[in-house]
């Protein structure tokens, strides 16, 4: 916190100015008068300082699990999925994982897919089963044995370069994956290479299968996903295909890792895909599948839960990893939440509007804290405790909220009609002002220059050497001006001061008056 050096008058009366206020360091070593702890301000007006701009609600799901911003708003509430508001399909009652590929929407754990362009909520995977003949055929216009999978009933629901696994043939050399290459006219007839079966004929199943998978992204027109130590790729532009893996270059991808511990996280970041355990983060370089390569580092990874907490701003990555949140640009992960003290976070789920980098963390006790991180000027704002579930952004940022309420939240560009706009309160206090000396002090005069708007106030309180907070003044006005506020001076160690503010408000310096004594 930088300020004005202290002045002496000629009664011993000295005065310290504050004209520069940072952000939230929550350490006992902090600077003197830095921001211990803070509701719901913002680094925009730096150095100066005030509130955050006001979120809107648009809305409350029942149960929400999960939120998808681009150009349409998505969400799962409960068992249902919606777009900008109308339901388009059911899902499972979970938690939800949103990845986009061209028109699709895709949907995790249920392996669903909605078609942005045409409005089709689907499944990935695809399931046939009924009478079959596995008989010679044609291929490319030529003759072929053993190719071809008829139908003796409805058609299949399958297309040409899907893989198919074919399970409950009496010939067990049928019962196989395999890629199709020709699909018939009618959709009764599934054309393979030469060779690929024994003529037969009988019940059979056939599935086209999607991996399970615990996190998604998309890089350079693919879908990446992982489980457990697995990589996979599916078809160039194509989120339907991942198990043909043939030696082309719009082939599936798979890979073990091998290394201990499961995924955490994974996201698209600088070109490449990139794949995190909580000590491991692995990129995979290549443009197809013949150059694919993993390569690992042992780095700080993303903490087991905070899968969500990725989120790029200011060309950074930021996550929270075991050691705290980190800013990460494709070298060593740097930590950058020492301003937050000593608790340990956890469970974290991070968002960004490009330039400030949103995270909310939940401390040993269970509580939520909403903080922002402001790239621009390196420093830490807190906001207030609302849990968030997901962020999303769509030229405007979106918070959904445990509770179900779903805010426009940043510093939106413009308001939907139906808006709620919140009160927004906030607060300020600094830490301990022992004036340079390890003596006693008294605090005998406040002076604050500051701007509120409209309706807004602020309560001024002091409170020394840890005792109760006492009220030196309440500030209002529309224009901005300096407010004096006198107080009875009482010999003290230290004193804190506390900002309570309702409304828009501006504090461009605070003065303080104080004298200092002996040390007893």
């Amino acid at each position: 916190m930088s300020g004005l050096p202290s002045m002496v008058h000629g009664d011993g009366i000295k005065k310290s100015v504050q004209v520069k206020f940072k952000g939230y360091d929550h350490n006992p070593g902090a600077e003197e008068g830095s921001l211990w702890d803070m509701e719901n301000l913002s680094g925009d007006s730096a150095p100066v300082l005030a509130p955050r701009k006001p979120r809107y609600l648009l809305r409350t799901l029942e149960k929400p699990n999960g939120l998808y911003a681009g150009e349409s708003l998505c969400w799962a509430d409960g068992g249902s999925f919606y777009v900008d508001g109308e339901q388009k399909g059911a899902v499972e009652d979970s938690r939800k994982q949103f990845c986009a590929l061209g028109d699709y929407l895709i949907l995790l754990p249920d392996k669903a897919y909605y078609n942005k362009r045409t409005g089709e909520f689907g499944s990935l995977e695809a399931q046939w089963s009924g009478g079959v003949r596995f008989e010679d055929g044609v291929f490319a216009g030529e003759s072929a044995k053993g190719n071809s999978i008829v139908s003796t009933g409805e058609a299949f629901p399958f297309s040409v370069n899907e893989a198919v696994t074919i399970s409950g043939c009496g010939e067990e050399r049928n019962n196989k994956t395999a890629v199709i290459r020709e699909v018939s006219e009618d959709g009764k007839t599934l054309r393979f290479y030469e060779n690929s079966f024994q003529v037969w004929s009988g019940e059979a199943v056939l599935k086209r299968e999607v991996p399970d998978m615990d996190f998604l992204c998309e890089n350079e027109n693919r879908l990446w996903g992982c489980k457990g130590s697995t990589i996979y790729a599916s078809y160039l532009g194509n989120p339907f295909i991942w198990n043909n893996f043939d030696t082309v270059s719009t082939a599936c991808f798979a890979a073990d890792v091998g290394s201990a511990g499961d995924f955490t996280g994974c996201c698209s970041y600088l070109g490449y895909p990139v794949f995190f355990k909580e000590d491991q983060i692995y990129k995979v370089y290549g443009s197809k599948p013949s150059n694919f390569q993993v390569m690992g580092s042992a780095s700080l990874g993303v903490e087991k839960g905070s899968g969500r907490s990725l989120a790029v701003a200011g060309e950074r990555l930021f996550y929270l990893s075991r050691s705290g949140v980190v800013s990460y640009a494709g070298g060593v992960p740097q930590v950058i939440s020492q301003a937050l003290g000593q608790q340990r976070f956890r469970n974290a789920v991070g968002g960004s509007d490009g330039t400030k980098y949103y995270v909310s963390l939940e401390d040993s006790l269970g509580a939520s804290h909403l903080f922002a991180f402001d790239t621009r000027i390196g420093q830490w704002y807190r906001e207030d405790g609302v849990r968030a579930l997901e962020f999303g952004w769509g030229g405007e940022l979106y918070l959904l909220a445990s509770d179900g309420g779903l805010w426009l939240a940043g510093d939106p560009r413009s308001i939907p009609e139906g808006a709620v706009q919140e009160t927004l309160q906030s607060a300020a206090e600094f830490g301990d002002f022992i004036e340079g000396s390890p003596g006693k002090k008294g605090l005998s005069k406040l002076l604050l220059r500051a701007e509120l708007e409209a309706g807004a106030s602020l309560r001024v309180l002091v409170r020394y050497d840890g005792g109760p907070w006492r009220q030196a003044g309440q500030l209002q006005a529309e224009k901005k001006r300096s407010f004096l506020l006198p107080l009875i001076p009482r010999r003290c160690d230290h004193y804190r001061i506390r900002l309570e503010g309702t409304g828009g408000w501006r504090l461009f310096s605070l003065t303080r008056e104080f004298y200092l004594g002996t040390e007893l």
